[in-house]
């Protein structure tokens, strides 16, 4: 029988055959000297076989292959999950299902080798009592209905795509669609596409996703039975690096030279193209507004570029307001929803996922995830940085003092364990900090194990082996147990939106210098919006929309920037 045992994280535990689970022999007269001596040679041996098998698990992270066919066998068992007894007496453990469709939240409708993370994953995650709405569930079915009628292919598809070629003006469709493209780093893309989505559910529209260079090879399709990528033949999508915010196609370009209006009235073209990128101007912020959002609803195709979370200003849009509050009746859990219904590793990154979380982490009793962006420019390490790290974990007890006093600990035998998992671009950090646990004893008694995937120098955003890494170390840092992150890092706010964590985030420095205090604990799990507009829709006039409504306030890490809350504690 497997066990997972969530208290020691052992994802693959045989239990060791005791006494009791070995025929005893006869008390009659075959139950002789010799008999009870081959007895227990036989019992040895079987003993014997089991601790190897074990010793082969524990200190080899399996293949590719062998964890495939292993996984789908816990599948094929209901998805078991252990919880063992407050002492941690695994003999006492009881087996209860484990919610590998997160509450409803994912279509059971996949074959599971195809995508072995999209149930796997739950098997990972310490359950938060996150729990998606009904009408979520709900409007997730619909959605995926609707994408299987209306995507790639499809006689709704094909017709609406000849109005594009044809270069009809818009109206009425069948179909309407939202054409992603893949613009940016990969923190950055996961969050766009995030939005995006929302917005396609919002407006009724498909999202189809452009592949840019990696696309699918980072991710699983998410919609059971039919692709979201943009097919290949895509009339338009030699146009795409010509989007730009200079582009007469774009939205905020037509109004502010009166190709069209924003009027009920107002004669639409085939396609617009939707400049959602940090450099976009006041026209292109319009897009935020009802009554343009009633002109876009004439327009059969919208061809979107962003590099920022803007799902907080879809909260400021009167139009989608009920809408919103009953998809995500708390308002900061809205990416971590979205992002687990989208975002599942493809198995070639899985298996990174996988084989790192064996080998290093599954054993520990409490993992710390660091992550660690720098923008200063020059060559790092920082001593600056690393002073701030500590202060921080060191100071909200993440992570024990260290005594420079007492080079040797006597070992008890029971020490809690702690594996800390650091991202970064520059090894410095994590060396510094390994060594300082490595040659020091904790002033509690806790052994500190440290950890660093990888270290890639600088980003390589368009090289497939550095995004491959990139998305299976955000991964990897949402399951953990705490998080520190750096300010205004994508990288960060995926993982503690996938993980459903409130992380403790690292001050930006200023000329250098530690910031004092190090850190602070976010309200909230959702990214931040670093670009939003400041206009008021109704008025029209420029406002401070960090005050409009209480569940959308300004950023912590970025004082201008916009984030989902549930609460206004400590604002």
């Amino acid at each position: 029988m497997k066990r997972f045992n969530r208290n020691s994280n052992d994802h693959q535990m045989l239990s060791i055959p005791g006494k009791d689970d070995f025929p005893r022999p006869s008390e009659t007269k075959c139950g002789s000297n010799l008999m009870k001596m081959m007895g227990i040679f036989v019992a040895c041996l079987m003993a014997l076989s089991v601790l190897f098998s074990v010793s082969v698990i524990l200190r080899d992270p399996p293949s590719d292959g062998i964890w495939a066919v292993s996984e789908h066998r816990v599948l094929e068992d209901k998805s078991l999950k252990v919880i063992g007894s407050e002492d941690g007496d695994s003999s006492q453990q009881v087996e209860v299902p484990k919610d590998i469709l997160l509450g409803g939240l994912l279509s059971d409708g996949f074959d599971e080798r195809s995508c072995f993370s999209r149930y796997q994953s739950a098997l990972y995650r310490i359950e938060s009592g996150h729990k998606p709405s009904s009408y979520l569930i709900s409007r997730l079915r619909n959605y995926e209905a609707l994408h299987k009628r209306c995507g790639p292919h499809t006689d709704s598809y094909n017709k609406t795509l000849e109005k594009l070629k044809s270069g009809q003006h818009g109206g009425v469709s069948d179909c309407n669609y939202v054409v992603w493209i893949s613009f940016s780093g990969l923190g950055n893309r996961i969050l766009t596409l995030a939005s995006a989505f929302l917005y396609a559910l919002l407006t009724n529209r498909v999202l189809l996703v452009d592949r840019g260079v990696d696309m699918d090879d980072l991710f699983c399709e998410p919609i059971p039975e039919v692709s979201w990528l943009l097919p290949s033949d895509f009339p338009i999508t030699s146009q795409f690096n010509s989007l730009h915010k200079k582009s007469r196609r774009r939205y905020g370009y037509m109004l502010k030279n009166g190709i069209l209006t924003n009027s009920s009235g107002s004669v639409m073209p085939p396609f617009v193209y939707l400049h959602l990128t940090h450099d976009y101007d006041d026209h292109d912020k319009l897009f935020f507004c009802d009554q343009d959002q009633t002109s876009l609803e004439k327009v059969p195709w919208l061809i979107m570029k962003s590099d920022n979370y803007f799902i907080p200003s879809l909260f400021l849009i009167p139009s989608f307001e009920q809408e919103l509050s009953n998809l995500f009746p708390e308002k900061e859990k809205v990416f971590h929803f979205l992002g687990r219904y989208l975002f599942h590793p493809t198995n070639p990154v899985w298996g990174l996922v996988m084989r790192y979380y064996q080998a290093y982490l599954a054993k520990a009793d409490e993992k710390i995830g660091i992550q660690i962006r720098v923008f200063d420019t020059g060559i790092g390490p920082f001593q600056h940085v690393l002073d701030q790290i500590l202060a921080c974990t060191m100071k909200e007890n993440l992570l024990p003092l260290v005594n420079l006093r007492e080079p040797i600990m006597n070992p008890s035998g029971n020490q809690k364990t702690v594996a800390v998992l650091m991202t970064s671009l520059n090894a410095g950090y994590f060396e510094h900090v390994r060594n300082l646990y490595w040659e020091h004893p904790t002033m509690t008694g806790e052994v500190i194990a440290v950890y660093q995937p990888s270290h890639e120098e600088f980003q390589q955003t368009e090289k497939q082996t550095h995004n491959r890494k990139a998305w299976a170390e955000m991964y990897l840092l949402s399951l953990t147990d705490k998080l520190v992150t750096s300010s205004w890092s994508t990288f960060g706010y995926v993982a503690q939106g996938l993980g459903g964590l409130k992380p403790w985030i690292l001050y930006k420095p200023e000329n250098r210098t530690a910031p004092d205090p190090p850190c602070f604990r976010d309200i909230s799990m959702e990214p931040c919006f670093h670009a939003p507009p400041f206009y008021d829709c109704k008025k029209k006039v420029g406002a401070d929309t960090g005050n409009l409504v209480p569940h959308v306030r300004h950023c912590e890490d970025m004082s201008w920037g916009l984030k989902l809350v549930d609460h206004t504690k400590d604002l």
